[in-house]
């Protein structure tokens, strides 16, 4: 399980664990928090009013400080399994719906043809569409694109690189994704 870290604004940081979360309660970086409890860390006893220490761990935290970096120059990473949940499995030539293991990356324009390995010149598809166009673009092989692709938002972002998002963190990512996210649909 991860902890949704924001920054103090509540632009998305980082999916921490559990254990790092806690290290921010105790330094006393935590400035808000919001959705479920998701754990409870019990310390030692006090040795005057014998009460043990607790820290509760929320799955959205806010945490001090302003971040180095904007985070809206950040461009997503490319990965495979990030490519297919944006384009939610789906072939963008047959339109047909596969499992992850039948789907490869796509490039709308080849390497053979200078294509580079960004978001805009992938999408997922099929092996078998994969290699009914070969080398070629979509017009040269008469496949066209069923879908347009596109460079994941922030919000986005992080609703693909973790696989088990909680249902509050969920419903506070999707309220900052773009109204044209392929997510929302």
């Amino acid at each position: 399980m991860k902890v949704l870290k924001l920054s103090a604004q509540g632009l998305p940081q980082s999916w921490i664990s559990l254990e790092q979360a806690v290290t921010h309660y105790a330094a006393g970086e935590v400035r808000w928090e919001i959705g479920a409890q998701v754990a409870l860390f019990r310390g030692g006893h006090n040795a005057i009013t014998g009460e043990q220490s607790q820290i509760a761990v929320s799955s959205i935290i806010g945490t001090r400080g302003v971040p180095h970096i904007n985070p809206f120059d950040l461009r997503p990473s490319l990965t495979n399994a990030k490519l297919f949940v944006r384009d939610r499995n789906i072939c963008a030539y047959c339109g047909g719906h596969f499992p992850e293991h039948e789907l490869t990356r796509e490039h709308i324009v080849p390497y053979a043809s200078q294509g580079a390995d960004h978001w805009m010149n992938v999408v997922t598809a099929c092996r078998s569409c994969n290699h009914r166009k070969g080398p070629r673009t979509p017009e040269q092989a008469r496949m066209p694109l069923l879908y347009a692709p596109y460079v994941p938002s922030l919000w986005e972002d992080f609703i693909l690189r973790n696989r088990r998002i909680l249902a509050d963190q969920m419903e506070f990512l999707m309220a900052h994704v773009p109204k044209s996210s392929r997510l929302l649909s």
